[in-house]
């Protein structure tokens, strides 16, 4: 009796302890089926760490927060077998790309790694769904043919890249629908406010940062990525409503350090995908659109990594839970989710068919780059002209996996970026040299390559991106292999305090740490002026733009103490003068020396304003130079106390009619309007403030070529209307960097081109045309044809006096992605020095 007891006692326990370990799927653990309502991102991560404490093959890895504090993070799931020697993996599989200091091997045991990447555009929303499913399939121990490819595969989900954003459209979405949800396109459910969930909280697009890291999102992000550099990888995206899903292979023009093997598995993978959509009637198409060239994408920075990369995209933005296409029939968020959810299991079991060629073409693409690095050029030689922006370039390269180091024994010769001419140089000690016989040759070779190669000028994006001219340093590219001679620069040795009060101290004034350190200045109260005209004192130079802060000034008794604790917090290096009687040029006291006011800036934002464009703005303020910045709706402004503002800044925009009246007395009142990229051309359209858009010189000739050519093919289109495009190109403009404009920067300025927007010569007197493009302006990247022609001899940077105010042109974007190094300074002296 006691033995048949124990034995049903014993069978309980089991059938008890078996229902507790039974894994909820996402529609158990939620209560409500996917599709139904979209997902909060809080409840996405508590399903996440929901399996990594129930499941036995999976180990989570947060990787950071959000600037609103929602949680990063990614889920690595492995067979039973290899869940245990993840770390062993990683590190294996680093030595096989050659990234560690042991060689790695392949064997039978080796994982192929696949990475799947959900939801980096925040209204994009059905992927972050599908993350919960994938993740199930994946751990579900009754799943025979997910467990089957876990053999040779290690998985890796990232629910969401983007959860600030994705929390606005949900939220918004919430809030818009009804009891049910209306599929009428026209419903209000479908129509999201500014600035809409795309972007992350700071308005920045994730899927432009992968290289550039400027985001918090990203940076944790792809540092986990680098850790591992998986064999592929997949970016799930949502497109227009009324467009069928799109997956690989990709459009051109597809770079030409992309290898064979890449293009080729991505076949492999899209013919699988095809597969199934056949299956299930679902409509698809690929090689459209989507290209490989930018390096910034979820697909492209994958690839120049060595691993294959893909975009997925489902037709569903503004798609709600329910939309009516053109085509008549309903889309739902169910459908949606059906289809990613197909793919993603698809693109693992395409790579577990193929994972022994797949780990043996990666190792092949890492020692190629170390034997036999592609591009014409293996050294490429940058001077340290300046070093914040050198230790900037070292810390992206550093981020990014690539090798460099400084100083070289003997001089060089290759191409110079500026004159765009082979010339001699010799490297100095600390000059950065970057040496292409390396792992990541091929991302170092793109990210530096003086001009990208593009097949087919039809791209997605820019096309011109070279760091020597983003960060605007002068730089060498060699034909030859050199290595540098150190791997660490060479200490750089601050100027010693003395113990005698000083009169004033001076900071150099050419790079955004500098405007930094103003800000820092001014948050404390402290007063600094600036030299209008470069000096010597004290045996040392300084250039036009350099902070003085004087003692007659502030007049604390801790004068020193202050100044001195303010340069030590922010890492800033000063140098002492115990008089204010300059060996050259202006005294301390002389007109030229002006002072820099504490300023009340405003930020115009709201639905006239590109939120890309405003968070440019408000992420250099806050984030880079910390330094406070008020955002106001463009509706509100008629409510707002003009006179308490120093600085209005009008970012690129659709404004309509500006509030003229109020604009004109504040300007003459002492006001600064700082206009950027479609803001100027509006100003320019209106007649405003004496700028004028410059029209396209025309022949008789052309004339009558146009009259003769009026009639296209319609085949013809898209050739036709790249003659007027301008998809992001580099182009050289002559500054006057006497002006306070240009203050700190080198006379050569380089853009970045997203239009054919170029103005006449403002006229002389009460303005000044500081950055003026001339014919040899063209750089790098696409141009159409009929454009190239337009943007010569014009003016791109100007100011203009209104009264005691100013108003500052800047007609391309200074901030762009916030990579572009060399347009910080020039913001910053838009913002503190045109007075």
């Amino acid at each position: 009796m006691f033995k048949r007891l124990f034995t049903l006692l014993l069978c309980l326990g089991l059938c008890v302890n078996a229902l507790a370990q039974k894994i909820q799927s996402p529609d158990e653990f939620l209560g409500y089926s996917l599709g139904s309502r979209f997902t909060h991102h809080a409840r996405i991560a508590e399903y996440f760490n929901y399996i990594a404490k129930t499941a036995s093959n999976v180990k989570l890895a947060p990787y950071g927060t959000t600037n609103e504090g929602r949680p990063l993070m990614a889920m690595f799931i492995a067979s039973a077998q290899n869940i245990g020697r993840l770390e062993e993996i990683r590190k294996n599989n680093l030595s096989i790309a050659g990234m560690e200091k042991v060689a790695g091997a392949i064997n039978s045991n080796t994982p192929v790694i696949v990475w799947l990447s959900f939801n980096v555009h925040g209204n994009e929303p059905s992927s972050s769904e599908v993350s919960m499913q994938t993740l199930y399939d994946m751990v579900d121990p009754a799943n025979t043919r997910t467990q089957a490819w876990l053999k040779n595969t290690v998985v890796v989900i990232d629910p969401c890249l983007n959860p600030d954003g994705r929390e606005r459209y949900v939220n918004f979405y919430n809030s818009a629908k009804g009891e049910k949800p209306d599929a009428n396109p026209a419903a209000r459910e479908h129509f999201e406010p500014w600035p809409a969930g795309r972007t992350n909280h700071y308005f920045f697009d994730l899927n432009r940062d992968w290289a550039w890291q400027v985001q918090k999102e990203t940076q944790g992000r792809v540092a986990l990525y680098n850790q591992w550099l998986p064999q592929i990888h997949v970016d799930f995206h949502e497109q227009g409503y009324n467009a069928p899903y799109y997956f690989a292979p990709a459009a051109e023009p597809v770079h030409q350090d992309i290898t064979p093997w890449q293009r080729e598995f991505q076949v492999i993978i899209g013919k699988n995908n095809a597969k199934y959509f056949d299956q299930n009637g679902w409509a698809y198409f690929t090689k459209e659109i989507f290209d490989l060239l930018y390096p910034s994408y979820g697909d492209t920075y994958p690839l120049y990594n060595g691993s294959i990369g893909m975009t997925y995209e489902q037709g569903g933005i503004a798609g709600g839970l329910a939309i009516q296409t053109r085509t008549g029939d309903t889309l739902t968020l169910a459908d949606r989710i059906a289809h990613h959810h197909s793919n993603s299991l698809s693109t693992i079991e395409a790579a577990s068919a193929n994972a022994q060629k797949a780990l043996t073409e990666y190792k092949k693409y890492f020692d190629v780059g170390r034997t036999n690095p592609p591009g014409t050029y293996k050294t490429f030689v940058i001077e340290n002209s300046n070093n914040d922006k050198i230790t900037a370039l070292a810390a992206l390269l550093k981020r990014n996996g690539i090798e460099y180091g400084y100083g070289l024994g003997n001089s060089v010769r290759g191409l110079n970026y500026i004159t765009g001419k082979t010339e001699s140089y010799k490297p100095a000690a600390n000059d950065l040299v970057i040496n292409a016989y390396q792992p990541k040759a091929v991302l170092l070779n793109v990210l530096l390559e003086p001009k990208t190669f593009i097949a087919d000028s039809n791209t997605y994006d820019i096309t011109g991106w070279a760091l020597p001219y983003a960060y605007g340093l002068k730089a060498w590219a060699v034909k030859e292999s050199y290595k540098p001679q150190r791997q660490s620069a060479p200490a750089v040795v601050a100027p010693a305090y003395s113990s005698n009060a000083a009169y004033a101290y001076v900071s150099a004034w050419q790079s955004v740490n500098d405007v930094k350190f103003l800000a820092s200045l001014l948050k404390r109260g402290v007063k600094v002026r600036y030299s209008e005209k470069p000096f010597e004192a004290g045996g040392k130079k300084f250039s036009a733009g350099s902070l003085l802060i004087t003692r007659s000034s502030n007049k604390e008794k801790d004068f020193d103490k202050t100044i001195r604790s303010i340069a030590a917090e922010t890492n800033h290096p000063l140098v002492q003068l115990n008089s204010g009687f300059v060996d050259k040029g202006a005294d301390m006291g002389s007109d030229y020396i002006k002072y820099i006011r504490p300023l009340k800036v405003i930020l115009v934002a709201g639905n006239v304003t590109s939120s890309e464009a405003i968070g440019e703005v408000w992420h250099y303020f806050e984030q880079q130079i910390n330094y406070p910045v008020t955002l106001v709706n463009y509706s509100d402004l008629s409510r707002m106390r003009w006179n308490d503002v120093d600085v209005m800044i009008f970012a690129d925009g659709n404004y309509g009619d500006f509030p003229t009246d109020k604009m004109q007395s504040w300007l003459s009142s002492g006001g600064k309007l700082i206009a950027m990229q479609n803001a100027v051309a509006q100003l320019a359209d209106k007649k405003l403030f004496g700028i004028r858009e410059k029209e396209a010189a025309t022949d008789k000739k052309d004339d009558k070529s146009k009259a003769t050519n009026k009639v296209i093919a319609y085949a013809d289109r898209d050739k036709e209307a790249l003659k007027s495009n301008v998809p992001g190109a580099v182009y050289k403009i002559h500054l006057d960097n006497t002006h306070p404009l240009g203050f700190g920067m080198p006379a050569d300025y380089y853009t970045l081109k997203m239009n054919e927007e170029v103005y006449d010569y403002l006229d002389s007197g009460s303005s000044w045309n500081v950055g003026v493009l001339k014919k040899d302006g063209y750089t790098s990247g696409f141009v159409g044809q009929t454009s190239k022609a337009k943007l010569v001899d014009g003016m791109l940077i100007g100011v203009q006096s209104v009264g005691r105010g100013s108003v500052v042109f800047l007609a391309d974007d200074p901030l762009f992605r916030s990579f572009w190094e060399n347009g910080k300074l020039l913001f910053g002296n838009a913002v503190f020095m045109v007075q």
